[in-house]
């Protein structure tokens, strides 16, 4: 069996006797180590990225299937692809063992069963044109794994997320990727290092599938949904600074069109 990093006992022991600012510090030590992982494994990320914005061209989904933490993290990033680029919430989606339940309360015993995960994919008519990529950060999870294994074996693309070498998981996936950040300050604790790792890739992910797929022009969010008003006025200001106009009438092209993209081409198209 491959070591399991997640699992290693603590770099720190007595954590009960350091004071607050003790504690404070040394999980931000711990940390600070989490970026220079994620650096170190960017090429296998660029794989992934890559295929799966081939895939969502032809009009494919992409589904991020997990448990327990690594579950509401992959629900999480899908929850926030709708309100920031502006796109259906079917097309980025978060699946986790025990339903949206979970998302609040653990299920137990949700995790271990093989078959559970493909079957909430087929829920959702998974195609040839979607990609699955499971997240786990022992890599042992055994619904991510079945699901995994049965994607790929009906010709999905197939990747994961996984904080340990060698894992279970990483073999079953087409275009695995391995953040290995070591062991957590309290032992066994993966929300923390392992969480935060998963957290940073699934940004990186998601964020470089919308921009690839037109969804960001310049550095703008130029389709994000106008759901407040803090992005109401972020919206105005995009305007204000792409077409150098007064602040009343962007708002008032904002709002006629819905959207700061629509504004700007509508704007451009009568000038």
């Amino acid at each position: 069996m491959a070591e399991s990093y997640t699992e290693a006992s603590s770099n720190y022991d007595h954590l009960e006797q350091m004071s607050v600012a003790e504690l404070l510090t040394n999980i931000n030590k711990e940390d600070q180590t989490i970026a220079n992982a994620v650096q170190k494994i960017i090429p296998s990320i660029e794989k992934l990225v890559e295929k799966i914005v081939g895939n969502m061209e032809k009009g494919g989904r992409l589904f991020y299937i997990g448990a327990g933490t690594s579950g509401r993290l992959g629900i999480l990033d899908a929850s926030e692809c709708p309100p920031t680029f502006g796109v259906s919430h079917e097309l980025v989606v978060g699946i986790m063992a025990g339903g949206d339940k979970a998302i609040r309360k653990a299920v137990e015993f949700a995790e271990d069963d093989t078959e559970e995960g493909w079957k909430d994919l087929q829920k959702l008519k998974i195609d040839s044109n979607d990609s699955v990529v499971g997240i786990a950060a022992s890599g042992r999870t055994p619904y991510v794994i079945g699901a995994i294994q049965k994607a790929r074996e009906n010709g999905i693309l197939t990747g994961c997320i996984a904080c340990n070498p060698q894992s279970e998981l990483a073999k079953a996936a087409e275009y695995p990727i391995e953040i290995v950040v070591g062991p957590e300050f309290v032992t066994g604790s993966t929300r923390m290092k392992a969480g935060t790792a998963q957290k940073m890739v699934l940004n990186m992910i998601s964020t470089s599938i919308m921009i690839k797929l037109g969804h960001v022009v310049g550095n703008r969010m130029v389709d994000m949904q106008l759901t407040n008003q803090k992005l109401v006025k972020r919206g105005v200001k995009m305007i204000m600074d792409e077409l150098k106009i007064k602040e009343r009438k962007a708002e008032k092209l904002l709002f006629k069109h819905g959207s700061v993209r629509k504004a700007i081409e509508n704007f451009k198209e009568k000038n």
